[in-house]
């Protein structure tokens, strides 16, 4: 029953319907129906109100009525598209969509055009939902193009999801936005985290595409190239998803895509975050071959490099490495003709000895063109400066303290000898220098004297000054016969000549004071010092690093028994295992399809994590929920699915339903609860109810 004011005002609608009917080509029915639609907007209602008060009348008015109506409405939506005014049009497409479907294929495919034009999410969401719902009646409208222009939109205007499920409906559909586009909507995804999560899981879906052979004739597919495979992995890296760049760095070698400088440097990021220090030398051999002129370009990776050598204590691969860094001038081969054809490097991953394996394609001398990443990072252990590489503050402090815990003053002088007098013209004796009055300021004065008599030895003798600073801190400490044995060796060093004791310790402390003065703010090394010392006990011991890497090696061999005595012993030595060691022994597994020892590992996971040991990532999380899916043990899903919850990680449902379908499509899918033979397949039918529901497939 409708409200007296709205039929007060139906009835002055049909009255203007009336005078319209009379002045213009508007059917009576048809202003009726408009002016009733202002009213309350309820199309339907208006209709059947209508066609009831007009029960009586003939067919054939029912059918210009119908007609009508179709027209107008088509030129209202027309004119509204053309003036680009969305409100109006989106209006006029609900009224012709509730009376008569569908307008034509030119007006759909205009309104979903301009939709995508703008920059508006609520009228980019608009146009997502309406290629949705007509993907469901009317596919041969969606033409490829614009469903390219809508992706890209969409990814421009930070909507990760909607924009790859456009993707994915390409691709089910046989096609993909051309290259520079997709490349364009690659760029925008990878600015957040999700987006990176679900770029990451599209481009492993295309290139199962083309690995497994579906395309279909007449299919208008672009393989992802490495400019693609560079913006997610150097998303990957930023987001710290190391686990999902492992697997991105998987994928190239599996599709035959030539990792060029850009992606090298990326993926020793990654290699980095995964402690993986010996897939970095094999990399190493390469990209010491490169031309001059990349070397400023290779910085970061040095400065990975040498960040694991620090990880893993190897404290002197870290001191071979600082040394290959100053001779690197010296060390560059020949400059070869640019115009020779680069012919791509295979690298091993795992190990050189492993006859089958991954092998990643590289030509460390390539760099796109046009690329738009600007792959720098943070100068943290090798800087680049006047054309070369050096160690910087912090990794010369990091070598002092290495060679200080393992008692090993005597290499750390050899180390800064060779720097001084093979390579004086860069700085060695600077940097002597600057050890010295570092470790005198922290108090390390029999460290520093150490050195000064080792320098001396070697026939590389410091200055005044440098003596005079530890003449000075012996005289602060009161160590008084020391200062006098440093003053003896100073005067057999030629340092003083035919100077008075008194003299010697005036000049000395004169000197000291007016040096301390001059290097507060020139030089920082004894903070830096300090500070590496105070992170000693936050970072992982080398041990974990060299077990990861272990069990790393077997993993890749496919080795997964001695993967697995290795952790176990790892576990004897009460070794608290990390997130990284979790995700080796993961992949492992399931490289060998070994699902059910799988959920062993999840047991000892669950363990670590309630005794506050362990905090997984969304991406490991990730990676066992599809691992157990593909195994079917659905109550884990269901478990890995709850965490994921509970601490309000991103899935992508769309990934799991599609895996899901794939493999169990029919499972107990008219089996009822109550219908269940054992208590074992009871349960388990709950767990595959629940992950239905969960996905939104009941």
């Amino acid at each position: 029953m409708m409200h007296p004011r709205f039929i007060k005002l139906y009835t002055l609608r049909f009255r203007e319907a009336a005078a319209i009917h009379r002045t213009a080509t508007t059917s009576y029915f048809d202003a009726v129906f408009i002016a009733g639609k202002n009213i309350d907007g309820n199309h339907n209602r208006c209709r059947n109100m209508f066609l009831l008060s007009f029960s009586t009348g003939t067919s054939s008015e029912r059918i210009c009525w119908e007609s009508t109506s179709h027209s107008i409405l088509s030129r209202k939506l027309e004119t509204a598209l053309k003036d680009r005014q969305m409100v109006e049009a989106w209006e006029s497409f609900n009224d012709f969509k509730s009376l008569h479907g569908f307008p034509s294929d030119n007006l759909l495919a205009r309104l979903i055009t301009e939709l995508t034009y703008s920059s508006d999410p609520h009228w980019l969401r608009k146009a997502y939902d309406l290629v949705l719902l007509v993907l469901k009646e009317k596919t041969g409208v969606l033409h490829s193009d614009m469903l390219t222009k809508l992706s890209l939109s969409l990814a421009r205007s930070q909507m990760p999801m909607p924009a790859t499920v456009i993707l994915r409906l390409m691709l089910e559909r046989g096609s993909s936005p051309p290259m520079n586009v997709l490349w364009l909507v690659f760029l925008h995804l990878v600015k957040t985290e999700i987006g990176t999560c679900l770029a990451s899981h599209f481009l492993v879906q295309i290139c199962d595409f083309f690995q497994s052979e579906k395309i279909s004739y007449g299919a208008k597919l672009i393989k992802p190239d490495t400019m693609i495979f560079n913006l997610v992995l150097d998303a990957c890296v930023r987001f710290k998803l190391s686990f999902k760049g492992q697997q991105i760095i998987e994928l190239m070698t599996q599709t035959d895509i030539i990792a060029d400088a850009h992606s090298i440097t990326i993926i020793a990021r990654i290699h980095e975050m995964n402690g993986q220090r010996d897939e970095m030398k094999r990399l190493k051999v390469h990209i010491d071959q490169v031309l001059s002129q990349f070397i400023h370009h290779y910085r970061q990776f040095y400065d990975s490099l040498l960040s694991l050598h620090f990880k893993f204590n190897d404290i002197d691969a870290a001191a071979e490495l600082v040394l290959d860094m100053y001779r690197f001038p010296e060390s560059f081969p020949i400059q070869k003709d640019m115009k020779e054809p680069q012919k791509p490097c295979f690298v091993p991953m795992g190990s050189q000895n492993l006859k089958t394996g991954l092998k990643i394609q590289i030509v460390p001398d390539m760099l796109q063109k046009d690329s738009v990443l600007k792959v720098e990072g943070i100068q943290e252990l090798v800087i680049f400066r006047n054309g070369k590489l050096a160690p910087s503050n912090r990794a010369v402090a990091k070598l002092i303290i290495g060679y200080r815990r393992g008692g090993r003053i005597s290499d750390l002088s050899k180390l800064l000898h060779i720097i001084t007098k093979e390579i004086h013209s860069l700085g060695g004796s600077s940097l002597c220098s600057d050890v010295i009055d570092a470790c005198i300021n922290l108090g390390w004065v029999e460290t520093a004297h150490d050195i000064l008599d080792d320098m001396e030895a070697a026939g590389s003798p410091m200055g005044f000054s440098t003596y005079s600073s530890l003449y000075a801190a012996y005289y602060r400490e009161e160590m008084f016969r020391e200062a006098e044995a440093l003053q003896k060796q100073m005067k057999k060093a030629a340092l003083v000549l035919n100077l008075s004791d008194e003299m010697v310790i005036s000049s000395c402390l004169s000197e000291a004071v007016d040096k301390d003065a001059s290097a507060i703010s020139k030089s920082n090394l004894a903070n830096f010092l300090v500070r590496e010392m105070g992170e000693e006990d936050k970072t992982v011991p080398p041990i974990v690093y060299q077990f990861n890497s272990s069990i790393y090696f077997f993993c890749k061999a496919k080795m997964v028994a001695d993967a697995l005595k290795t952790y176990r012993r790892m576990q004897e030595m009460k070794v608290q295992p990390t997130e990284q060691t979790f995700s080796v022994l993961v992949h492992g597994y399931y490289s060998v399809g070994m699902y059910r020892d799988m959920t062993f590992i999840w047991g000892d996971i669950k363990r670590n994590m309630q005794g506050g040991n362990l905090v997984l990532s969304r991406d490991l999380c990730e990676f066992l929920l599809l691992s157990f899916l593909r195994g079917g043990y659905f109550e884990r899903v269901m478990e890995v699915v709850g965490y994921m919850k509970e601490h309000k990680m991103f899935t992508d449902k769309w990934m799991y339903k599609s895996e899901f379908l794939k493999l169990h499509k029919n499972l107990y899918r008219r089996l009822k609860i109550s219908e269940a033979r054992t208590e074992a397949q009871k349960k388990r039918l709950e767990y595959v109810l629940a992950f239905r529901k969960w996905v939104g497939r009941d």
